[in-house]
């Protein structure tokens, strides 16, 4: 089944275009029901039954669902098939594997993460590596700011927490990014850099001194998170700058219609309402002339109705804030919360819809105030990189006990999440992406603790020792929090350059970085 991955011109002429597909269980084509089908549906004239064998998306992304579903990029071993994103609805939809079961589903085709011969990447880079796409960042960073373009002043400060790489950094400059820092290393990394002045925006919290110093020191502009913060900020460097913000919390639940997003009102960050009217009297009386205000209220939102519910409270809160302090609101920062699809039976947030929205609020609510000189900011992170990183990592291990254990080479310490939330990140065996989800497993690392999972009983394809694994969706938060515990060492960081080429982009951590913080004496100096 590798003839639909070798054809590029049949893959081009599909992309962008709308066609009917099959699949029979665990994702296996039926070229009979295919060549039948398109007989039915043939809605694109310049399009044969032939042109069905270049698409065969992984069973492994496919799951019971009653509203459609989207089939993420990933690595096909000798060519991608792109993006298969639904356009209809899928009545049923089983990877099970335990009988036949045909379903036909209209898909638009976009190009997706051309990950060719991984083999070969995992030959020169030992697994486990985390990996991005250059491509994928660039096309998601120009929509982004085309989402936003009605905003003259828009600024996207990426959130270096997300994925603290240089290199990743100065791609997103390139689109005119700013960034979010929350500490000094990352305010250090920004500076050195070339990203000065307003490119920064300082947002931290249980802030240290020095801290705001440094902050000060570049032109970061510093977002306070708390009212007392005011007398601390002016001790540690001596004045207020001129330009300010502060970090909102309105307390409570927050809700889409009857969904509770989050809850606000048991997060540590922000000031309450009263204390931002407060904030910026005292902030106004000490010198500071322009102002901003940030909130973050709902964390990796699935939906295009956070970012527009998020900026009415907002810009009501700037009117207010104007009208009765007399404070020039220079910048609103929608921060992030902008998710991404983890699940394959989630739809990706749209960004056009979500700027438009934000468009709307503020033609409804700042316009009217006289407040169209407001500029909008954001601080996405797992929006812009996490779709376009995965962890790449290879079986080592089985187990057969009370559970089926697959080992892989990586552990939490390359990707916290699963263990520290629970959370669902897909997995795709390579090689094995057309055969049926009829195992059970618990896909593990090598961590002294229970929770080193980064599947748990997930149905997949029979998985044998030395198979490599591709675990979506790493792009953001997933590097960044590593740790090394048990002595664990980080992995590198590749990047899939839009040429097709690969360059390293971090190194491996090696035993030596392990011990370099014992350099001061000579307990392990051979070591070191």
């Amino acid at each position: 089944m590798n003839e639909y991955v070798d054809n590029e011109a049949r893959k081009a002429k599909l992309v962008g275009k709308t066609v009917t597909m099959a699949h029979g269980a665990g994702g296996h084509q039926t070229s009979e029901l295919i060549d039948m089908i398109f007989k039915a549906h043939f809605d694109n004239p310049d399009l044969t039954a032939d042109d069905a064998a270049v698409l065969a998306p992984p069973a492994g992304k496919m799951a019971v669902s009653t509203d459609g579903f989207i089939v993420s990029p990933a690595f096909y071993p000798g060519g991608n098939i792109g993006k298969l994103s639904i356009c209809g609805t899928v009545n049923d939809l089983s990877c099970m594997g335990a009988k036949p079961l045909y379903l036909t589903c209209a898909f638009v085709i976009e190009e997706g993460f051309p990950m060719e011969k991984l083999e070969e990447i995992a030959e020169q880079y030992p697994t486990p590596f985390h990996i991005y796409d250059e491509k994928g960042i660039r096309e998601n960073a120009k929509k982004l700011k085309e989402a936003f373009a009605w905003n003259p002043g828009y600024k996207e400060y990426f959130a270096v927490k997300a994925t603290p790489n240089p290199f990743i950094l100065n791609i997103l400059k390139e689109f005119g990014c700013g960034t979010d820092c929350s500490s000094e290393t990352e305010l250090m990394m920004a500076d050195a850099l070339g990203f000065s002045g307003d490119d920064i925006m300082f947002s931290s919290n249980d802030t240290p001194a020095e801290e705001f110093q440094f902050a000060h020191r570049i032109g970061a502009i510093i977002n306070l998170d708390d009212i007392t913060h005011i007398e601390y900020l002016e001790k540690a460097i001596g004045e207020i700058p001129e330009t300010i913000s502060c970090r909102y919390n309105p307390g409570g639940v927050f809700k889409i219609s009857n969904d509770i997003m989050d809850n606000p009102g048991d997060s540590k960050y922000g000031m309450t309402t009263e204390q931002m009217f407060e904030a910026y009297k005292i902030l106004k009386e000490k010198g500071a002339k322009h102002f901003g205000i940030h909130a973050f209220l709902a964390s990796n939102t699935v939906t295009n109705e956070y970012y527009p519910l998020l900026a009415k409270i907002l810009f009501e809160l700037a009117v207010k804030l104007k009208e009765e302090t007399g404070a020039h609101v220079k910048f609103i920062n929608l921060s992030g919360g902008i998710g991404i699809p983890y699940r394959p039976d989630q739809e990706p947030n749209d960004i056009m819809s979500i700027g438009e929205g934000v468009r709307k609020a503020y033609e409804e609510i700042l316009v009217p105030a006289g407040m169209d000189d407001v500029a909008i900011y954001t601080e996405l992170g797992r929006y812009m990189l996490g779709p376009y990183g995965a962890l790449v990592t290879r079986a080592i291990h089985e187990k057969h006990t009370h559970k089926e254990y697959v080992g892989v080479d990586a552990c939490a310490v390359n990707l916290m999440r699963p263990a520290m939330y629970g959370a669902y990140h897909h997995v795709t065996v390579m090689g094995r992406e057309n055969d049926p989800c009829d195992h059970k497993y618990d896909v593990v690392g090598s961590l002294c603790e229970n929770n080193d999972k980064f599947a748990i009983d997930r149905m997949l394809p029979e998985i044998h020792k030395g198979d490599l694994l591709y675990i979506h969706d790493t792009g953001a938060h997933g590097f960044a929090m590593g740790y090394n515990y048990n002595g664990k060492l980080k992995s590198a960081e590749l990047l899939l350059r839009e040429d097709g080429s690969v360059e390293m982009i971090r190194r491996a951590e090696t035993p030596k970085d392990y011990f370099a913080t014992f350099d001061f004496c000579d307990i392990l100096k051979e070591l070191i």
